[in-house]
């Protein structure tokens, strides 16, 4: 079973950070590669269970996950894919958040298991590191510290 892991520090305080992230339908104010996001039937964002469509930018398509786990406490969020473009099974991600204590900025990690054919398996390894990395490297652009000019 591929595994996938992605962290980071990014350079903002953790209630910031889960205020970008924290809300299963906010991945379009976040994440470079997501067009819209709906949550389908109208539920709340945050309701276990709940089903977000997601468009993907340049004709990506749509992928259907389900929100697994929320904790805002833990800021921890997971969810399974249930349909989509992407070649994988069984896929299940889990995103959280602790924070640096010594500098008040956040270690974020983001992981997935998945079900892939042989013939994929390292394709689909690399297309969710680059998700997970390009997720990342936004929310880092919009909240943490200033690029050097």
């Amino acid at each position: 079973m591929p595994h996938v892991y992605v962290s980071t520090v990014i350079h903002a305080p953790i209630d910031r950070v889960w205020e970008l992230i924290g809300d299963f339908n906010s991945l379009p104010a976040w994440h470079p590669l997501v067009a819209d996001c709906i949550i389908e039937g109208n539920l709340p964002s945050g309701l276990i269970g709940c089903v977000r469509a997601i468009s993907v930018k340049d004709d990506g398509g749509t992928i259907r996950e389900q929100l697994v786990t929320l904790s805002h406490q833990e800021r921890l969020c997971r969810y399974a894919i249930l349909d989509g473009p992407m070649a994988v099974r069984n896929y299940l991600a889990t995103m959280w958040l602790l924070p640096v204590t010594t500098s008040n900025h956040t270690f974020a990690q983001w992981e997935a298991n998945f079900d892939a054919e042989p013939a994929d398996r390292q394709e689909m390894m690399e297309l969710v590191t680059s998700i997970f990395r390009d997720g990342f490297a936004s929310v880092e652009k919009q909240l943490g510290r200033p690029s050097p000019a």
